[in-house]
């Protein structure tokens, strides 16, 4: 272990749960309605939203799992960042306003405006339920190596005991706050993490007399790789299949961030998409500043630590920002960047957690079990015990993934989410002969063939960094599948469609385009 003061790092970190509690605490005060838990309200601004849009999609993977990927990759980690930064231009254009004026809590509202009902719904809830297990199981395993390295706990007994805390922490932020509470925990969280990243960029730069350069060459000399890793190709080009799985992850993250269903989600805690649209400028914005400070702390951590000391340390490449943080700033600093990091993580699940929830009650129990008629008491009550649920699925599979690079399973939630939804949101909101028997294959096609892929890649067995390595019964070649789920979900919308008798509804296409340009009609409005 670096010597850490471990009481000065759960003291920062214990601060940071209590108030972030009692916030919540405060917030759910005013949780009312269906409304106020799922939306809360639409009353916050877009500059408020968009910090919180930020918050929650600034993850583990974001602080932990991007650093280290640079720190031990060079520049091919940095790719990334340049995939998430670049995504938030397709929901800014083509979803986030849309989306705002025709749903009203969940993506399957949009889905189904149109759609037979049952059917489409329950298609909707079972994918962004698979979704958010996915990118859940991602943070939880942070948060394993994260508090393996603040606590110097080795064992895994104790990490697993570490992952079960996390989960039943961001299960009372979901219980008790809603999305009101949720949402405020974000946007304390996004402000802290914003500037813990760029105070941590200044002193870095500050230790080589503000010389980028004199850092590089540092960085050079502290890996084994050498010059390499300033140049692509150090994970990514030393094959033609390394290069068809990078492509593969390129699609997966460009086209994943705009449709993940807790991203969805935000979009309706606006009063119109006028903020929407707003919320989208700020968070790209600020995940633009992040990721610019990424760059210099995973080359600094290169440069300080090294390679080689970060992939034997506790947590491997995700506990490479916390391990620069010590040797830049003490017990004191890495006290803090651990706290932020696992306040990070507490956040972004209970934000995955609400909205798995809400998908559940609101689509499956309201809309398919009780046809539309439930009392929304009692579809709230539904969504808290569905919050438990998705919260012990979470904490068994963030143990089962612990020591995985936390950025690399996320990226196979983008590919999940672009697979599934994506496709069918498009199709949705832009193409009018779409109908039920599209809208199906398209989520199902998409979800199963990704998940199938996923299963036998050698993400999950047949490598020393697979899930399973000391199995092998992987034969799909990419660590990644989007550049083949993606592409089969809008072909089987497309065959479902104008294979099926069932005519579109052109009256409910016309409301639909009427309220997702000008939002007349929204419930919301």
């Amino acid at each position: 272990m670096t010597g850490t003061n471990t009481a000065i790092n759960l003291s920062v970190f214990g601060i940071f749960v209590l108030l972030t509690l009692y916030i919540v605490y405060r917030a759910s005060t005013r949780n009312v309605s269906a409304s106020d838990y799922y939306a809360a309200g639409s009353s916050f601004t877009g500059t408020q939203n968009g910090i919180a849009l930020s918050g929650d999609f600034l993850s583990a993977a974001s602080f932990l799992g991007i650093s280290g990927a640079i720190a031990v990759n060079g520049y091919d980690g940095f790719l990334y960042s340049i995939g998430w930064v670049v995504a938030w231009l397709i929901g800014l254009m083509l979803i986030a306003e849309r989306l705002r004026n025709t749903g009203r809590y969940t993506m399957g509202d949009v889905m189904a405006f149109r759609m037979r009902q049952r059917p489409v719904r329950a298609a909707a809830a079972n994918a962004t339920l698979v979704i958010s297990l996915f990118y859940m199981i991602a943070q939880m395993a942070g948060a394993g190596g994260l508090m393996a390295l603040l606590l110097d706990v080795h064992s895994s007994v104790g990490q697993a005991i570490i992952i079960a805390v996390v989960g039943i922490v961001m299960v009372l932020y979901v219980l008790v706050g809603g999305m009101k509470g949720t949402t405020w925990v974000q946007i304390i969280k996004a402000v802290l993490l914003i500037l813990t990243v760029t105070l941590l960029t200044i002193f870095l730069i500050g230790k080589f007399g503000f010389d980028m350069s004199a850092m590089l060459d540092r960085a050079t000399q502290k890996s084994p790789l050498g010059e390499a890793v300033l140049s692509p190709g150090v994970k990514y080009g030393a094959s033609d299949l390394s290069k068809i799985d990078f492509l593969s992850l390129a699609l997966a993250l460009v086209l994943g961030t705009a449709s993940l269903p807790h991203v969805l989600m935000r979009f309706y805690t606006v009063p119109n998409a006028r903020e929407a649209r707003k919320s989208v400028v700020w968070a790209t914005w600020m995940m633009a500043i992040f990721y610019s400070c990424t760059l210099v702390i995973g080359f600094g951590a290169m440069a300080l630590v090294g390679t080689d000391k970060i992939t034997g340390a506790p947590g491997g490449e995700n506990s490479a920002a916390p391990l620069l943080a010590f040797q830049v700033g003490g017990t004191v600093l890495l006290g803090i960047v651990c706290a932020v990091a696992f306040a990070t993580i507490l956040a972004v699940v209970a934000g995955l957690t609400l909205t798995a929830s809400a998908s559940f009650a609101h689509d499956v129990y309201a809309n398919v079990i009780k046809h539309g008629e439930a009392d929304p008491r009692d579809e709230v009550r539904v969504a808290r015990i569905t919050a438990v649920c998705v919260g012990v699925l979470a904490i068994v599979g963030g143990i089962a993934a612990n020591g995985q690079n936390v950025a690399f399973l996320v990226a196979l939630a983008f590919a999940l989410a672009a697979s599934a939804n994506l496709p069918t949101l498009l199709y949705s909101l832009f193409w009018k002969r779409f109908n039920t028997r599209g809208t199906l294959w398209s989520i199902y096609g998409g979800l199963t063939s990704c998940v199938l892929l996923i299963a036998f890649s050698p993400a999950i067995s047949g490598s020393k960094s697979s899930v399973f390595p000391d199995a092998d019964f992987a034969f799909f070649p990419l660590s990644n599948p989007g550049i083949v789920s993606i592409p089969l979900s809008f072909l089987a919308g497309f065959l479902g469609t104008i294979l099926s008798k069932e005519p579109a509804d052109p009256a409910k296409q016309s409301e639909m385009e009427v309220r997702g340009l000008t939002g007349i009609g929204s419930d919301l409005r």
